[in-house]
């Protein structure tokens, strides 16, 4: 039988001999199909996962934040860096923290180099989206994640797992900014800055995601005391806490 010559028909050839794996990798080269099949294994398995009777003093987590070239996913913005840090309860991790640059195959708007200080050739030597999907994945492994004004940051990363994998996000999500606004509703400004000055916690580098990550984490160590003050003692308790605000 002759051979296909598109990368398409080969793919399909393979496909009907051996099955989908050999078919991806194929198409996208062994490492890139062993990264697919890794985010695709880890979001099966996120969702046999209930964790909503731990205690948040016990509360295996990773605190993470991502900076991306705007705010739109939709409209051609991609993640340029991840950020992360493992958390037990009110403490950090011994471990070491999590941090990776992401080559978004576009410029980097100048506005967005000055803020974050990623530059376009610092982007551009950076591993793919795969690659760091799957590095930060392997790195959070089944643990809840965190993250100040999350509806950003969950909808770059379940564009980014679409795109690579055609799988969503199923991780556990939590919002220090949701949290803030349940425990203090009348602040004017639940913005990260406005909420690390109200608990006297260092400013190191803003709108770096890593420095961001170890600055939410504290964030969410501040108020883990007065959630504990308020017998809000599980994942469960505060879920429902949340959900009546």
């Amino acid at each position: 039988m002759k051979e296909p010559k598109s990368p398409m028909g080969r793919m399909w050839n393979l496909y009907k001999v051996g099955g989908i794996t050999p078919a991806i990798a194929s198409l996208l080269g062994a490492s890139n199909a062993q990264q697919m099949a890794f985010i695709r294994s880890m979001s099966r398995d996120q969702r046999k996962e209930s964790v909503l009777e731990t205690p948040l003093r016990e509360l295996a987590a990773v605190v993470f934040d991502l900076e991306t070239t705007g705010f739109n996913p939709n409209n051609g913005d991609e993640i340029i860096s991840i950020g992360g840090v493992r958390i037990i309860g009110g403490d950090l991790e011994e471990s070491e923290p999590f941090y990776r640059l992401v080559n978004p195959k576009r410029k980097v708007p100048k506005h967005i180099v000055e803020l974050t200080g990623i530059t376009n050739e610092m982007a551009g030597a950076a591993p793919e989206l795969m690659q760091g999907l799957h590095d930060f994945l392997d790195y959070a492994d089944r643990r809840v994640l965190i993250a100040h004004g999350s509806g950003h940051d969950k909808q770059f990363l379940n564009a980014a797992l679409w795109k690579t994998s055609k799988v969503n996000l199923t991780h556990r999500v939590l919002d220090t900014m949701m949290v803030a606004k349940w425990l203090e509703p009348n602040r004017k400004s639940y913005g990260l800055d406005e909420l690390l000055e109200t608990y006297g916690i260092e400013v190191t580098c803003r709108h770096h995601a890593l420095h961001d990550s170890i600055m939410t984490a504290k964030l969410w160590f501040e108020f883990l005391k007065r959630m504990e003050a308020k017998q809000v003692n599980t994942l469960g308790d505060l879920y429902a806490y949340l959900s009546r605000h």
